[in-house]
């Protein structure tokens, strides 16, 4: 085995406040810019939401996450409080076509999406900044975790795990982790 397969699918805080999460996926560095910025892809495994590609323009991301089971009618079981839809308005910071993108998150937060080639697959590298709170880390950690799991079952072909189900179990993996 390589290097490559070794690498962790947890994310890493590497800084108080900053999670990175990093997967090889098997695609193309094009055909991965294509899940990041195309709504339509985007949507089966993270959220819809239109973008105009430049810099400094404003769009809306809706996470449908009950949409994102094998069966729509079986997602999983929904932490209270979390609705059925979720939006959140975002602005595009920085864009290198198809190797970096830059977006707001949630008001002050910041995340940005770096593509590499690695022979036929890409490495896909996500560092989430401005995670001050506890709680937030360990949803995020967890979201972003079952968002690229679900991705990479796409890419392969294959059933993602009903997605609160693995939501649920990855924030539990992910409070031991981080564990004060």
């Amino acid at each position: 085995m390589n290097q490559l397969a070794d690498l962790e699918a947890h994310g890493t805080l590497i800084e108080p406040a900053t999670l990175e999460i990093r997967r090889i996926l098997p695609a193309s560095v094009e055909r991965v810019w294509e899940y990041l910025t195309d709504s339509d892809l985007r949507r089966q495994w993270l959220a819809s939401g239109d973008m105009t590609m430049k810099a400094g323009t404003s769009f809306e991301l809706v996470w449908r996450n009950d949409e994102l089971s094998p069966r729509p009618s079986s997602p999983g079981c929904r932490p209270e409080g979390v609705g059925d839809e979720i939006r959140m308005n975002s602005r595009i910071i920085e864009l290198d076509p198809p190797r970096r993108l830059v977006i707001t998150w949630q008001g002050d937060g910041e995340v940005s999406f770096d593509l590499a080639a690695r022979g036929e697959d890409t490495l896909l590298t996500i560092v989430h900044r401005r995670l001050a709170e506890r709680g937030t880390r360990l949803a995020v950690s967890a979201g972003w975790h079952t968002h690229l799991d679900i991705l990479l079952a796409r890419m392969n072909q294959r059933e993602p795990e009903p997605f609160w189900d693995g939501w649920s179990r990855l924030r539990a993996e992910y409070e031991k982790r981080f564990s004060a």
